[in-house]
């Protein structure tokens, strides 16, 4: 099967005040792409560079070791398998499944992702399906740091979103020191079939906010143990 790739890296060994970037755009399925970054200021993509994967039965991991890293990726298309693992402090993720695809096109049609995450002051912001619908979505977040913010929004069917969060924090998430605990939203919605969406969270440590959003046609369920103190909790959920 044919493919397109284009890859423009710029490593730069030579200093530690210069970064490792990786672009990439892709087109073609069965792709098997595994990354590994490890230093401060590297960055996977952006906002005016590519780093987009478009095709089917892909499986795509990174590693990023370090501080102030981002990561700004884009993939369109069907049956993404991925393990994300993140080890530093102030990184920045934002993966976009389906940008731009058209419902019933095939796009994030069964979605695997496993984020592994262990350091503070991180931004990890992850849009499944977007205007269109995924499907069978199976998100897994395994956090351990504090003042960190996640944001996961799946459009799809029958998504399970699953969340641990370790903080050692226990302050209000109005600390001076911004040495709170962490931030996490979650809106999930889209036609449900027979299992419905689910939403499990199993927070250790206190001082965090959690927005929970989930609607569906079908019944949907949550499940929450929270450990700590100073949690501020608001669950929304409808059909």
């Amino acid at each position: 099967m044919n493919k397109l790739l284009y890859i423009i890296p710029f490593l730069f060994v030579t200093s530690t005040a210069l970064a490792n970037d990786i672009y990439i755009t892709q087109v073609g399925d069965n792709l098997d792409l595994d990354i590994v970054q490890d230093g401060t200021d590297n960055e996977i993509g952006d906002s005016t560079t590519d780093f987009t994967i478009k095709g089917d039965d892909m499986t795509f991991s990174i590693t990023q070791t370090g501080n102030t890293n981002t990561i700004d990726a884009v993939i369109n298309g069907a049956d993404y398998t991925g393990t994300w693992d993140f080890f530093g402090d102030s990184n920045a993720v934002t993966l976009n499944c389906d940008s731009l695809g058209t419902a019933g096109s095939g796009n994030c049609e069964n979605v695997k992702l496993d984020i592994d995450g262990d350091g503070d002051d991180n931004t990890y912001t992850f849009n499944i399906g977007e205007t269109a619908d995924a499907g069978g979505s199976i998100i897994i977040f395994d956090m351990d740091g504090d003042n960190n913010i996640t944001n996961v929004t799946v459009d799809g069917v029958d998504s399970a979103i699953s969340v641990t969060s370790d903080n050692s924090a226990s302050l209000a998430t109005t600390s001076a020191n911004s040495d709170e605990g962490n931030a996490i939203t979650i809106n999930s919605s889209g036609g449900a079939s027979l299992d419905g969406h689910t939403i499990t969270l199993s927070i250790t440590g206190g001082g965090s906010t959690y927005d929970i959003t989930q609607s569906g046609v079908d019944g949907s369920t949550i499940d929450a143990t929270f450990n700590g103190d100073s949690q501020d909790v608001d669950i929304t959920q409808s059909d």
